[in-house]
């Protein structure tokens, strides 16, 4: 079978495209495309808890460290919007496996980096090539499975998106605390070569249909001023006590006048480099919308349970990780058959059922107390996975409900793009919202502990007793002190276990609001 037309027009030709694969070759295949996704979303959190160590390691600080992470951010940000324009003018097939082939070895160039400076370019080439990575596989399951199967495609899609950011820290954690943390990179090598290698063989003769045009390099350049600023604004705002540094009010102001120049560029250009008129389809603005605060509560629970695990709680980071464990183990057994149920119902069902398990999931969370068990911490995780086995098949098949066949691979990019900020933005704002919640519970405390001499009879009952037991008084105080803290920082997590519950039933409306969408039918008409 020969490889893609190329036409002069400005859009791709509308055919139905090669049959779908079969048997052991669709198997395969599938597995394949799920391994390029893994690979790529794990890369992105497995750094995260190596960042002191490959600090330390290479000779600079924390802070310096955090670059790390930043620059894969700021580069895949931009990278996966082009997406669409990118798979439109070369084919699917060919970015999905130049991107493996290009990340597989941006990923050994980061191992052997001899130092931060060649890390961080080594990084942002990673990031920049991995753009593809996710849209290209979840437009190629779409391709390769028939259409009475596309609930099976998302499904294998969704569990590789959200089993390996939880896998990312406990792989991330042992790797550098048992062995380098070069090998966080270096294990990403055998598995994209078996991943290109078994694409490669299962996608020959199977390459989309390719069109000219032109390169809106204004509208790449906007992209570029925009994202990039955001991105660096959402990963070093914490640290620079956000608007109180000049240099975060000036990426904000870059970041919000690039955005709107660039959607207005977008919008009236004749060959925009990201498509916006597909945010006319209401299933696909109302389906981004709702995909993109789900998730950036999903991703701000994942990262905030950790954290408080550790830095409150004691838990060591593999520990703290293995928390988090039972959500992809449950996600993992229940993805297929919610698979099955997509292709037999409405998404909308499936949808709502993911909001209310992931609010009740973040309720239990909102009922833990300090001295809590290991399975008392771990079973709303467990909750959670329900949730996560039917979120992205529903909300992906909801999204893109009714796109043309040609405009998916572009629709896919916008849609995961728009995640990706999302997530971004949660990142950023977990550990602000929650120092924010911290600190007005501990001025709660410190007004109870306040008696009429300035301490309450409590406190100084149990500055007396740390007293009895050999402290002395200041040392007493400075334990009183540790646990107040240590309870404000609780109270404040659960208040933001408890705003997440809310805010994800609120999304429930939304849903409802959208086109019913089944998969079969789905597909029928993102193929017209």
């Amino acid at each position: 079978m020969s490889s893609a037309s190329t036409t002069a027009d400005n859009a791709p030709p509308a055919n139905a495209g090669p049959a779908p694969l079969t048997g052991t070759a669709l198997g395969v295949t599938a597995i394949a495309l799920a391994l390029g996704t893994f690979m790529q979303v794990l890369d992105s959190t497995i750094a995260n808890v190596s960042v002191p160590t490959i600090a330390g390691n290479l000779g600079v600080s924390t802070s310096q460290g955090t670059w790390v992470i930043t620059s894969f951010a700021v580069a895949n940000g931009i990278s996966v919007p082009l997406t669409g324009w990118l798979m439109g003018r070369y084919g699917v097939v060919k970015v999905f496996l130049a991107s493996v082939i290009m990340f597989t070895i941006a990923s050994f160039l980061c191992g052997i980096a001899w130092n931060i400076d060649t890390l961080i370019l080594f990084r942002v080439l990673q990031g920049a090539v991995s753009g593809p990575m996710i849209p290209g596989s979840q437009a190629l399951l779409m391709m390769i499975f028939p259409p009475n199967k596309r609930g099976t495609a998302l499904a294998i899609w969704s569990m590789t998106t959200l089993v390996a950011p939880i896998c990312g820290p406990i792989l991330g954690g042992y790797i550098s605390d048992n062995i380098s943390w070069p090998w966080i990179f270096f294990i990403n090598l055998p598995v994209g070569a078996i991943c290109a290698f078994l694409c490669w063989q299962g996608l020959q003769g199977r390459e989309t249909p390719t069109f000219r045009r032109q390169i809106d390099r204004t509208g790449f350049i906007l992209l570029v001023i925009w994202v990039g600023a955001l991105q660096v604004m959402l990963d070093t705002g914490k640290d620079a006590d956000w608007f109180n540094s000049p240099v975060i009010v000036v990426e904000t102001i870059v970041a919000i006048v690039g955005f709107i120049a660039w959607m207005v560029w977008e919008m009236y250009d004749q060959h925009p480099i990201v498509s916006l008129s597909l945010f006319k389809t209401r299933n696909f603005a109302l389906g981004c919308i709702v995909l993109c605060i789900g998730y950036a509560i999903f991703f701000g629970n994942n990262l905030l349970m950790p954290l408080w695990l550790q830095t409150q709680v004691g838990y060591q980071a593999f520990w703290a990780g293995l928390v988090a464990a039972p959500s992809g183990m449950v996600a993992v057994l229940l993805t297929p058959f919610a698979a099955r149920m997509l292709n037999r119902m409405d998404a909308r069902i499936l949808a709502t059922i993911s909001m209310i398990f992931f609010s009740l999931s973040f309720y239990m969370r909102s009922l833990y107390t300090p001295d809590a068990s290991f399975f008392t911490y771990a079973a709303p995780m467990a909750v959670m996975g329900v949730a996560m086995s039917t979120f992205f098949i529903a909300m992906v098949s909801i999204t893109l409900h009714g796109v043309p066949g040609p405009q998916v691979p572009q629709a896919s990019g916008l849609s995961n793009f728009a995640r990706i900020v999302a997530g971004s933005f949660a990142a950023s704002l977990a550990t602000t919202i929650w120092d924010q919640f911290e600190t007005r519970r501990q001025t709660h405390l410190a007004e109870i502990m306040g008696g009429p001499g300035g301490v309450s009879g409590p406190v100084q009952q149990a500055v007396e007793q740390a007293h009895h037991l050999g402290l002395t008084t200041a040392q007493g105080a400075g334990t009183v002190v540790h646990q107040v803290v240590g309870q404000a920082y609780l109270g404040g997590a659960l208040d933001f276990f408890r705003l997440s519950a809310i805010i994800v039933l609120a999304l429930i409306p939304l849903i409802w609001l959208c086109e019913e969408t089944r998969a079969s039918g789905a597909v029928h008409a993102a193929a017209d």
